[in-house]
């Protein structure tokens, strides 16, 4: 699914068929088959994840929210773990626009704040 909301910015949304995990902690926090692949002009590739992978049990709803122009308005999610609460470490498009309606409810994460997100065959 290819969105173009104006003519210098694109979206790609690609279904992703490899395993795509989220480690912290050496714990597997999300681990599918069913990813999502966003592609966004001037923005690095992020993988969304259905809930079902997504151990729901560490997270905790943040009261943080952003707008996207493109994509609509975000919640986040801290990530609890042994060590503490990393803030702010997922979001959701829970209601997106029209135009990516295909990443509603999927999970992604901040690169930044998970020790690692892997793609693999």
């Amino acid at each position: 699914m290819t969105v173009e909301p104006d003519a210098g910015h694109r979206i790609d949304i690609i279904v992703n068929r490899h395993r795509v995990r989220v480690i912290h902690g050496g714990i597997t926090i999300a681990d599918t088959l069913a990813a999502l692949t966003v592609s966004e002009t001037g923005c690095p590739d992020v993988f969304y994840f259905p809930r079902a992978d997504v151990n729901m049990a560490r997270l905790e709803r943040s009261e943080r929210t952003s707008t996207c122009p493109h994509k609509g308005s975000a919640a986040y999610f801290h990530l609890r773990t042994e060590d503490g609460r990393i803030e702010d470490a997922a979001w959701s498009y829970e209601a997106p626009h029209e135009t990516v309606r295909g990443i509603g409810g999927y999970l992604a994460f901040d690169v930044q704040r998970v020790d690692r997100i892997d793609q693999t065959s």
